[in-house]
């Protein structure tokens, strides 16, 4: 049982007798989750995580406890040692918690959000075995299926010394699947979708249409020729190509690594850091989104942020120690894995809005490259902005026009580079289906992406055979 508002003044004062500023966050979240594999359900479970975390700042210092016990007394004992931790031992009387009046985030997860998980444990298996037909269905290539369906509702409060008392009760659906074909080589392909809404989610996005996007991918690569290395123009695909965004760009916006002079934008707002063409937002506010929060895990709420704007930098994510010690006011950015960690400064939904070109025109623009429709993975360097990702699906652009299809392919390239390197942006923005969750620091939160059709001029592509 969550604790009340008078237990929250009593555990926050305690906390602020060593420290300038005290938050509270509870947590109470229900997780189900199916796996499909060979033809059944291979696994499936309900987990459930309570408890609260405290933190305590006191000058540039943080500390944090937490605890799954939920006694007044278990919180008085975490709040004193989130203090000694916050001052090393230094106990000092600062402040007594202003209280506040406990509100309601305002939803942004629309009419479908449950208030608890109610669909029953065939619902979700009847997804999952639709998917599996499904994939089949489309090749005789296709030679596994392996799909997943996960469901959880959390509900959160915020307490904090300065008044704020905010509850929030966020949904999260996701369906993905994986399929494997055999063709002139094994190729595999993955599909998925969601967002912060429920099951009911899957009536209008199928599992079916889902299950058919990722056997296409599958016997696309299949069939995949290998891919020329050199550089040479690239054109990202719209939707999912924002993985690129969000990887090469947006974790050197975030607030901890500008603070601490470790990112390539650090101490640059107000300068030229991309091509003019580029435009590039995180919303924290868009309704159903995965990466959406009606307020973050510090009770601020969810902004729409501009961080480049035609080219320059205008600003950073940032949580509220960060944002505090660099001078500025949180942009509703900490987000948290669990009560059990400190909230960072992290992205939401990051993506590049409509330039003024059509797709037929920036594909039309290269004699030869590769057109990335979508990545599997990557790596960055936040330091030195260095990347490498991997291509899920690509292929060849000729004389204007996708041909073969190709395999093995990677970009490797600099992140501030490859802004500058932005010679067209398409008018075709979408945000990708909602099955992507980005990891920092060891915590793992839901987040989205998106972008439009971009053309990128030279870029290095790595491969297993020699550009002509």
């Amino acid at each position: 049982m969550r604790p009340d508002a008078s237990t929250f003044d009593r555990v926050l004062t305690r906390a602020l007798g060593s420290g300038d500023y005290a938050d509270a966050f509870y947590e109470y979240k229900v997780t189900r989750s199916f796996r499909w594999q060979d033809g059944r359900v291979h696994e499936g479970g309900i987990g459930v995580t309570c408890g609260v975390g405290i933190r305590v700042i006191s000058g540039e210092r943080a500390g944090y406890a937490y605890s799954d016990d939920l006694s007044e007394a278990a919180l008085l004992e975490t709040a004193r040692v989130a203090s000694l931790i916050a001052t090393g031992g230094n106990a000092r009387v600062t402040a007594t918690r202003l209280p506040g009046a406990p509100s309601v985030a305002a939803s942004l997860y629309g009419e479908t959000a449950p208030h608890e998980l109610v669909a029953g444990s065939a619902a979700y298996v009847d997804l999952l075995g639709r998917a599996d037909v499904a994939a089949r269905a489309v090749d005789p290539r296709i030679v596994a299926v392996n799909a997943s369906f996960t469901e959880e509702l959390q509900e959160i409060a915020v307490a904090a010394s300065d008044g704020r008392f905010v509850t929030d009760r966020r949904p999260l659906v996701t369906l993905g699947v994986q399929c494997i074909a055999k063709g002139r080589e094994r190729g595999s392909g993955f599909a998925g979708d969601g967002g912060r809404t429920s099951i009911d989610f899957f009536v209008e996005r199928s599992p079916e249409s889902i299950a058919r996007e990722a056997a296409r991918i599958a016997c696309v690569n299949s069939e995949a020729i290998d891919t020329p290395a050199g550089e040479m123009d690239v054109v990202v695909g719209a939707g999912s190509g924002g993985v690129l965004l969000h990887e090469a760009v947006g974790h050197g916006l975030e607030g901890d690594f500008n603070r601490q002079g470790t990112s390539l934008y650090s101490g640059r707002v107000g300068e030229r850091v991309a091509n003019e063409l580029v435009t590039i937002y995180d919303d924290g506010n868009l309704p159903g989104e995965r990466g959406t929060v009606a307020v973050d895990d510090e009770g601020m709420p969810g902004e729409h942020k501009v961080l480049v704007e035609r080219g320059v930098l205008r600003g950073y994510m940032q949580d509220r120690l960060n944002g505090g010690l660099m001078g500025s006011a949180s942009t509703g950015s900490g987000r948290r894995q669990s009560f059990r960690v400190m909230p960072q400064p992290r992205m939401c939904n990051t993506y590049m809005p409509n330039g003024e070109s059509s797709y037929e025109e920036i594909v039309g623009s290269v004699k030869r490259g590769i057109f990335a429709t979508s990545f599997s993975g990557g790596q960055v360097e936040i330091s030195k902005g260095d990347f490498v990702f991997m291509l899920a699906e690509g292929y060849l652009i000729e004389d204007g026009k996708l041909t073969a299809p190709v395999r093995g392919a990677s970009l490797i390239g600099n992140g501030p580079e490859a802004m500058q390197r932005v010679a067209m942006v398409g008018n075709d923005m979408r945000l990708a289906g909602g099955y992507y969750t980005c990891g920092k620091g060891g915590q793992y939160v839901p987040v989205g992406v998106g972008m439009p059709t971009v053309k990128l001029s030279r870029v290095t592509v790595g491969g297993s055979a020699v550009a002509g």
